[in-house]
């Protein structure tokens, strides 16, 4: 805030990737996650990945990462991790600003905890304009408006894959943690492709891996030719920064592509989803 002069950095998408209206938007989360009953989680849920195409088509899916979370201690703060879809950026950008505002309503952005994570390396700072139009992020905060209403938010775009980058970060996500309890979600999708056949054989051999938190190998499997997570960045920092607090594995909370529920994408173009939970 500067003098008296709240700064609402505001979602651009809505009524784009998400409905625009307050009451058609709460109606579509609640009813997504009414519908995603996923298994029994019973360690603590350190990060999740969710997708974040429009609601369409990813919303079915996020919601079982959001149930999961439903269910337990809610954490103070959620720190989202996407990417720009227009290219990469070096470091990583954190949304500055009093709050973000949907349809949903406002959520602050917690200055204090992202100060935090600035204070720790000289690649993360304080940019807003990589955010501008990108919704990687913004399309997970309805989700954690209605099933975390009281936490805080941290915006962090990754713009780059430099491992020293990604473990400085999920060395400064420990480190948050341990002030305040905080929740990681990591947005990405999976394959895109034509093939229907290649996007889901190619998910599942991605979700062993996620699984088993072998990021070595998600990092081997990917290129710019055979991106197996379009948020390979954000996703490899959640893992991270999973195994930092004792997560020893992932779970599969749900997995469809667009090619499953909507047949007519089958050889033009199929993107893959996935939720997945990682924990103690």
């Amino acid at each position: 805030m500067k003098g008296e002069h709240k700064i609402i950095r505001n979602a651009l998408g809505a009524g784009k990737w998400f409905p625009g209206g307050q009451k058609e938007l709460a109606q579509t989360v609640r009813a997504y996650l009414d519908d995603a009953h996923g298994p029994e989680i019973k360690g603590r849920i350190e990060a999740v990945t969710a997708p974040h195409a429009g609601y369409l088509y990813s919303g079915p899916v996020a919601a079982f990462a959001y149930r999961a979370v439903q269910a337990q201690d809610a954490p103070d703060i959620v720190v989202v991790l996407g990417f720009s879809h227009r290219g990469e950026t070096q470091g990583v950008a954190l949304m500055d600003g009093d709050a973000f505002s949907t349809p949903l309503g406002e959520t602050a952005l917690d200055a204090g905890a992202a100060a935090i994570l600035t204070a720790s390396d000289p690649h993360i700072t304080f940019d807003y304009r990589p955010h501008i139009g990108e919704h990687s992020l913004e399309n997970q905060v309805p989700f954690i408006q209605t099933v975390l209403p009281g936490a805080s938010l941290v915006m962090a775009l990754i713009g780059c894959r430099d491992p020293a980058i990604l473990e400085a970060l999920a060395m400064a996500l420990d480190g948050l943690a341990g002030k305040k309890r905080i929740l990681v979600v990591a947005s990405s999708d999976m394959l895109h492709d034509a093939s229907y056949e290649r996007v889901r054989k190619t998910d599942q051999a991605t979700l062993r891996k996620m699984a088993a938190m072998d990021i070595t190998g998600l990092l081997r499997d990917w290129d710019y030719s055979q991106q197996i997570l379009c948020g390979i960045g954000p996703v490899v920092v959640a893992m991270k920064f999973a195994q930092l607090r004792g997560a020893g594995k992932g779970i599969v909370l749900r997995y469809r592509n667009s090619g499953d529920d909507h047949p007519e994408s089958r050889g033009q173009w199929v993107v893959g989803y996935g939720a997945m939970a990682f924990t103690e």
